[in-house]
């Protein structure tokens, strides 16, 4: 996934920036909503994680104008405020979730795959394609009974597939969802990472169609 975090705070923010791209997302971070709007007008998201506090406005009004134009762009807001009426007003306001600071990491993380799950219209986590039996909130998985290992590029690529199981994906949409705007993307990225989960996981797992992008392969 591509996401989008919104947070001024230096050190949470590189906390949370390291935690995501640790899972394999690609991560764009700003500090400002004035750069989260240019962020969004030039790049699409698949969650936005949004602080309510930020130097030049309120994460509040920035989620309300995101609903008003029909943006369903997940989001789950991260803050400091921890009364029952903040949390109410924020879900209200149209948030996914909300996780009040300090929270861990690893729960973040669990917060962000059952977004993820649920937009993609399987809530489940434990997800079976041909002899691959996938939990994709532990990122487990097995094929044939036996453990595979995958990386963590491997395994946002592979979730890519999971979340649009009949749609064909461009290569352009792939580096999109897996590198934010500053990483440095090899011609062949996608080519080597599709070739290396279909090394591990069947060679029917993914299918290329030439010129156009690549499909999840029919179990």
């Amino acid at each position: 996934m591509r996401i989008l975090l919104i947070e001024d705070d230096t050190v949470l923010g590189a906390a949370v920036r390291d935690q995501i791209a640790a899972g394999g997302h690609s991560v764009d971070w700003v500090k400002r909503l004035d750069a989260a709007h240019d962020a969004m007008a030039g790049a699409a998201f698949d969650l936005v994680l949004l602080d309510l506090m930020l130097p030049d406005g309120l994460g509040l009004t920035f989620l309300k104008a995101l609903r008003s134009r029909g943006d369903v762009t997940p989001v789950i807001i991260l803050t400091a405020l921890d009364q029952v009426s903040d949390r109410i007003s924020g879900l209200n306001a149209g948030a996914d979730d909300y996780l009040v600071k300090p929270f861990d990491l690893a729960e973040l993380s669990a917060r962000i795959g059952s977004v993820a799950r649920r937009y993609g219209g399987n809530p489940s986590p434990i997800v079976t394609h041909g002899a691959l039996e996938i939990d994709r909130a532990a990122k487990s998985i097995r094929r044939g009974g036996k453990p595979v290992t995958l990386t963590a590029r491997e395994w946002a690529l592979l979730d890519a597939f999971l979340a649009r199981p009949r749609q064909l994906l461009s290569k352009a949409l792939l580096e999109e969802k897996l590198y934010a705007f500053d990483a440095e993307v090899e011609s062949n990225a996608i080519e080597v990472h599709v070739s290396r989960l279909r090394k591990k996981l069947g060679h029917g797992v993914i299918h290329t169609e030439r010129g156009l992008g690549y499909r999840l392969g029919t179990p």
